[in-house]
């Protein structure tokens, strides 16, 4: 697995993690360890994909910076293999 591969694995754990306290918060919305954790995995998420950003192509319009080049296009469309 490259850098590529292993960042965007990373990135969906962390989104998992962060979808399933989300659901453990609709129903205890004053577990504040819980809502610890959610914001420390957002941050983590967020640092992730700034850096997959950066490295490669924005995977989100939060993302899509515009320095000097618009990369929101350059991202391979599901049928040109990008999601295998």
């Amino acid at each position: 697995m490259n850098g590529k591969e292993q960042l965007l694995k990373d990135i969906n754990i962390v989104s998992f993690t962060l979808v399933d306290l989300a659901l453990y918060l609709d129903t205890h919305p004053t577990d504040h360890m819980a809502m610890e954790y959610y914001n420390h995995y957002n941050r983590i998420r967020h640092q992730m994909m700034k850096e997959f950003s950066m490295k490669y192509y924005p995977l989100t319009l939060d993302y899509a910076e515009s320095n000097q080049v618009w990369r929101w296009g350059q991202a391979p469309l599901p049928w040109e293999g990008a999601c295998e």
